[in-house]
């Protein structure tokens, strides 16, 4: 893998964003959050995350700071608990993380519903006959709407699947590049024009090439070389040549 190979997306995702889509993914109460279980899933991401090379803010690192805290002060008995200055007694550990979601939510949410009223503005201008027929079968997600954190979790599924096939073979050392995994990921879409994420990783059979893969892949959605679809909320997403 090349060392020094570093993938930044357009799309800003903060840790608010990452909690959200594994409360969402969990389908869990936003104010009931099971802390250990989000905590390990986060810590899970975050390592994923390094993995890849991806650039990881510092406020990742403080949440996950914050995280562990909260889930250190609700393993300890009651009247063990230390209570801050700032907190009164008996208060949830929780809460303070809980508003700062609720909160982010509820912007993310006018920001969404500003986009569409500005989407169905753009449709009362005309527009070319051939750009209506295309739109109504376009069914594309762009990237910012299907989020990092989908294609982490399709990426850790297969992952996962690599390394369970890696514990059955001899193990023997390879070198991979990012480049000569786009020049392939190019070379199985020559005459398609799309496929589904995991026939990317058809052929990978070690950890090192799924992780390469896998940076290929984003540099050629980066780059808008290919696209990524979701028909579904945590569906199978699908990897689109861009017209």
């Amino acid at each position: 893998m090349e060392a020094d190979y570093k993938v930044k997306l357009e799309v800003f995702e903060g840790p608010l964003d990452l909690l959200l889509y594994l409360i969402k993914k969990e389908e869990v109460d936003i104010y009931d959050i099971p802390i250990e279980r989000i905590t390990n899933q986060y810590m899970e991401y975050l390592s994923l995350m390094q993995l890849l090379n991806l650039e990881v803010a510092g406020e990742f690192l403080v949440m996950a700071a914050t995280l562990m805290y909260i889930k250190s002060r609700m393993l300890l008995p009651e009247d063990q608990q230390v209570t801050d200055t700032e907190q009164e007694e008996g208060e949830d550990p929780r809460w303070e993380l809980i508003r700062q979601l609720v909160e982010y939510k509820k912007f993310k949410e006018a920001a969404l519903q500003l986009a569409q009223r500005e989407a169905e503005q753009s449709r009362m201008f005309p527009r070319n006959i051939g750009d209506d027929l295309a739109g109504k079968d376009n069914k594309e997600v762009p990237l910012g709407e299907v989020s990092i954190f989908d294609l982490i979790n399709a990426f850790n599924t297969v992952l996962k699947k690599a390394q369970e096939k890696e514990d059955f073979r001899e193990i023997i050392e390879e070198r991979f590049t990012v480049s000569d995994k786009i020049e392939e990921i190019l070379y199985i879409l020559r005459d398609r024009s799309d496929l589904v994420f995991s026939e990317v990783f058809a052929k990978a059979s070690s950890r090192a090439e799924v992780v390469v893969t896998f940076l290929a892949l984003l540099e050629l959605i980066r780059l808008k070389r290919l696209r990524v679809q979701q028909p579904e909320p945590f569906g199978e997403i699908h990897v689109v040549k861009a017209s």
